[in-house]
C-alpha cells in the first residue's frame, strides 16, 4: 500500500463507517446528469434521486450549476463519472443485442441498469453486492419497476467468500453467454480478491463466452500524478488527496492501485483478452461533443480506467 493511500486511510478511525457511501456518491452523479434537459445530457437515470441525500435541495440547485460548482472542486470528477456510466451502458446493451443471456453486476451498490436499459426480457440480472448495502437499495427503490421478475440478488463479500459458489447456488447457468461488470470496485478490494474474483469468473466461463468490464485507478496517482490527468490541470496532487480523503470519511479507503500491464497479465492469465482500455481523454469527445460540453485538456480526469475484456470458448 502507498505511504499517500495509508496516511488517509487513518482518518477511518475517526469517521462513521457507511458502507453505502460511495454507492451515493455515484448516484447523485447520476441524477445531476439526469437533470440536465432531454437534449442535452448524455444519461437518463430516473431512479438515481432515491439513493440521493438531499435530492429535493439538488434539484432546486439544477444541473447547470451543480456541474459548474464540481468544475471548481475537482474539474472533470462528474464527466468521468457519467462517462463511465454511458461506456458500460452502451457495452451491457450491446453485448446483450449480440447474445449474452445473463448479466452479473459485481459489486452492485445502486446501480439501476436492470430497470433503465434496453434488456431483453430474458435477460438473467444477478446483483451482486454486501447483503446491508442490497438491503437499503431495495428499500429505496420505487415499488413498480420494469424487469423485477428477472432480478437475482446476490450477498457476498468480495474479500472472505467465494463469488463462484454463491453466483452458483443463486441460479447462475454456466452454459450462457454473460457480461460481468466491476465498476468502481477494484480500488476498495486488496489485490489478491481481484484476482481471486477474476478466476472464478473465468471458471464460471468455461462453457459459453464472457465479456468483463472492470475499472481501475492507475498507481500513477503515486509515481507521477500530473500524468493522470490533462495539460494544465490545477493541483493535481491537491486533488487526489481530497478525492482519497473523501472516500476514507466513509469508510472506503482505496488500497488497491494498478498499472496497465499488471491489469493485462491478470486478465490474460485467466484466458481474458484485453479489449480496450479508456479514460476520460478518450471517451470526453465520443459523449460530450455531441452536446457541445467536451471539456478541455486542462480539465481532464484521467485517475480511472475502463477495460473491456474477453473470454472466448472453442466450440469443437
Amino acid at each position: 500500500m502507498s505511504s499517500k493511500i495509508l496516511d488517509v486511510s487513518i482518518d477511518i478511525a475517526k469517521s462513521s463507517f457507511k458502507k453505502d457511501g460511495t454507492a451515493q456518491g455515484v448516484a447523485k452523479q447520476r441524477m445531476i446528469e439526469t437533470l440536465a434537459k432531454p437534449e442535452n445530457r448524455v444519461i437518463n437515470d430516473p431512479y438515481a434521486e432515491n439513493f440521493t441525500q438531499g435530492s429535493g435541495f439538488i434539484k432546486l440547485i439544477g444541473h447547470k450549476a451543480l456541474v459548474w460548482i464540481t468544475k471548481k472542486i475537482v474539474p472533470g470528477f462528474h464527466e468521468h463519472m457519467v462517462s463511465r456510466t454511458k461506456f458500460i451502458d452502451d457495452l451491457v446493451e450491446d453485448s446483450v443485442h449480440k447474445g449474452a443471456e445473463q448479466y452479473v453486476i459485481l459489486g452492485a451498490g445502486y446501480d439501476t441498469r436492470a430497470h433503465r436499459l434496453n434488456l431483453h426480457n430474458k435477460t438473467k440480472v444477478f446483483e451482486v453486492d454486501q447483503a446491508e448495502v442490497q438491503i437499503r437499495k431495495r428499500s429505496k427503490l420505487p415499488k413498480e419497476l420494469s424487469n423485477l421478475e428477472n432480478i437475482t440478488y446476490v450477498d457476498v463479500d468480495f474479500n472472505h467468500q467465494s463469488l463462484k459458489s454463491r453466483l452458483l447456488k443463486a441460479g447462475f447457468d454456466q452454459s450462457k453467454s454473460t457480461v460481468f461488470t466491476l465498476e468502481g470496485v477494484s480500488q476498495y478490494v486488496t489485490k489478491n480478491a481481484l484476482e481471486k474474483t477474476i478466476k472464478e469468473l473465468s471458471e464460471l466461463s468455461q462453457q459459453a463466452n464472457a465479456i468483463f468490464y472492470m475499472s481501475y485507478v492507475s498507481d500513477l496517482i503515486d509515481k507521477n500524478p500530473e500524468a493522470c490527468f490533462g495539460k494544465g490541470y490545477l493541483n493535481p496532487e491537491k486533488k487526489i488527496n481530497l478525492i482519497l480523503k473523501g472516500a476514507a470519511k466513509v469508510g472506503e479507503p482505496w488500497i488497491s492501485l494498478y498499472d496497465e500491464k499488471e491489469i493485462e497479465k491478470m486478465l490474460f492469465q485467466y484466458g481474458f483478452s484485453l479489449k480496450a482500455n479508456k479514460t476520460l481523454s478518450d471517451l470526453n469527445s465520443l459523449y460530450f461533443s455531441p452536446f457541445r460540453r467536451e471539456l478541455d485538456e486542462n480539465q481532464i480526469f484521467n485517475l480511472e480506467h475502463s477495460v473491456i475484456a474477453e473470454k472466448l470458448v472453442t466450440v469443437s
